[in-house]
């Protein structure tokens, strides 16, 4: 097959879960050698789409044709027999087994001695080690996928897809874990991929990624196809506006929050870990919105934590209202009246096998115990539902199981289990994480709403664009030191990188 020849058809697919019709009609062509990115907002049915392409959900209707056949995918291994891969949003790798044991499960080289089988390890190491060499990459075949980052995880899905020698390869949010430098990596290795006629189907809403990688580029929204571009007629505004169908001339919202006195003073705050954070001192005023920037290794998630009780202090002091508060656990800190969203929802946040009340309530059980030990149902529901509505959920129900709501509406849930607390200090770890640009404005609405009713609250953002829109200060971390804090007036993304690099050797 030549380069620039549709390579895959998807013909009027359509998927209905109860309550939700998923997919309505949508129609999506893929070229061989090709970069074609799908975009949408969360619960566009992105994702939905290419689980019907790798066989996790059958369609309702619809055709898939690869190489102008007709085919059907009952199953992911029947996806990947016809030579389509899929590195997923969610990483699951089999945590206590090696690189390698990973990469080739399913499908390990054996040796034969008569009627006995057994595995051939030193080939699959010496084809693991091929397949890391062909891509560029710096994995030991025989390290513990536990002991591994995020990022080299992340990788090794990479390498794992490819060694199918797959025709289509999908890439979920292939960067949501990936330094800047790996991003560039992981770009090397799909050029090289479109030069072998490797068609690449690559989710995200990183825009500027998108504009840098795609050949192509398909925007849905609700379930239905709204078109498809060549990307280099394509502009951030563009997408932006086809992606939540009105344009969005003010990326953040106005602000009329007026920071009063100081709620939250650190002194000299130290982690008992040497490479962790160490004589950090700041405030944190009534009503401001406090962004902490800087970059990878910067040890920003591990001071918050330590704010919240959920890590050890060596040193240094933590004052609420001018008293001395002895945070040494997530308990302590909820009875100062501070709450923490973590970084990794899908990790630490949402419990997935439960339903959207449950995991609302969670953090506010005791509320809800009656006189005779038993749950107040009612109170439940009503709580539940004023949430719902005043963070503007999109679920079917509250009985909805949070896993099948979009990761913009699964953020709200976790902002709502939080304010039930009541507190006065709000803590956000990366709070738009893989959050598409519609959801992620209704996010920075309800921020600026919590700051103008007297919150505080404290931002960690890996994004300049937020840092610089959403913050009253700026304090910037470098190498687990507070390099320096910036007035919003003053901040620049040329300041906020200088303080964000001053300690590196």
């Amino acid at each position: 097959m030549t380069e620039n020849e549709i390579l895959l058809e998807m013909n009027k697919i359509s998927k209905e879960f109860p309550g939700v019709k998923a997919l309505d009609n949508v129609t999506l062509k893929v070229r061989a050698g090709s970069v074609h990115a799908l975009m949408g907002e969360n619960g566009a049915g992105k994702s939905t789409l290419m689980k019907c392409l790798f066989g996790i959900y059958r369609q309702d209707a619809g055709e898939i044709i690869l190489n102008g056949e007709k085919i059907e995918i009952k199953d992911s291994k029947d996806a990947l027999d016809y030579g389509i891969s899929m590195i997923h949003q969610e990483l699951h790798p089999v945590p206590y087994r090696s690189v390698m044991e990973n990469i080739w499960l399913g499908r390990f080289p054996v040796k034969n001695f008569g009627l006995i089988k057994l595995i051939d390890e030193k080939k699959m190491f010496k084809d693991t080690e091929q397949l890391f060499r062909d891509l560029d990459m710096d994995i030991n075949p025989n390290t513990i996928v536990r002991n591994m980052s995020v990022s080299k995880v992340q990788s090794m899905e990479i390498a794992k897809a490819t060694s199918y020698n797959s025709k289509v390869i999908v890439m979920d949010e292939p960067t949501s874990s990936l330094t800047e430098n790996e991003v560039g990596h992981l770009f090397r290795i799909i050029r090289e991929l479109k030069n072998r006629g490797v068609a690449v189907i690559y989710i995200s809403h990183k825009m500027e990624e998108i504009l840098e990688i795609a050949d192509e580029v398909t925007i849905m929204r609700d379930g239905r196809l709204i078109g498809t571009w060549t990307a280099s007629e394509l502009t951030t505004d563009i997408i932006i506006s086809r992606m939540v169908g009105r344009d969005l001339t003010n990326r953040f919202p106005e602000r009329s929050n007026i920071p009063g006195e100081v709620v939250m003073k650190v002194e000299k705050l130290t982690s008992p870990f040497h490479k962790s954070f160490k004589d950090v001192s700041f405030e944190v005023r009534k009503g401001e919105i406090l962004g902490i920037g800087g970059l990878v290794g910067a040890q920003r998630t591990e001071l918050v934590e330590a704010l919240f009780g959920l890590r050890s202090v060596q040193s240094g002091k933590i004052f609420i209202n001018g008293k001395e508060a002895g945070i040494k656990s997530p308990i302590d800190a909820k009875n100062h009246k501070i709450a923490l969203l973590t970084e990794e929802r899908r990790v630490t946040g949402i419990f997935p096998a439960l339903t959207v009340l449950e995991n609302t309530l969670m953090a506010n059980l005791g509320n809800y115990v009656t006189s005779c030990l038993l749950l107040d149902e009612k109170r439940r529901k009503e709580d539940t539902e004023k949430s719902i509505e005043m963070l503007r959920v999109k679920t079917p129900s509250f009985k909805t199981l949070i896993k099948d709501l979009s990761g913009g509406n699964q953020q709200k849930v976790l902002i709502a289990r939080w304010l039930l607390t009541e507190p006065e200090i709000l803590i956000l770890d990366e709070p738009t994480r893989g959050i598409d640009v519609g959801a992620k404005y209704e996010i920075y609405s309800i921020i600026a709403e919590l700051a103008k009713n007297g919150k505080s609250i404290i931002m960690i953002s890996s994004e300049m664009p937020e840092l610089l829109g959403m913050s009253d200060r700026i304090m910037v971390m470098c190498e687990g030191r507070l390099s320096g804090i910036l007035d919003n007036k003053d901040a620049t993304q040329e300041k906020v990188m200088q303080l964000a690099t001053q300690f590196m050797s």
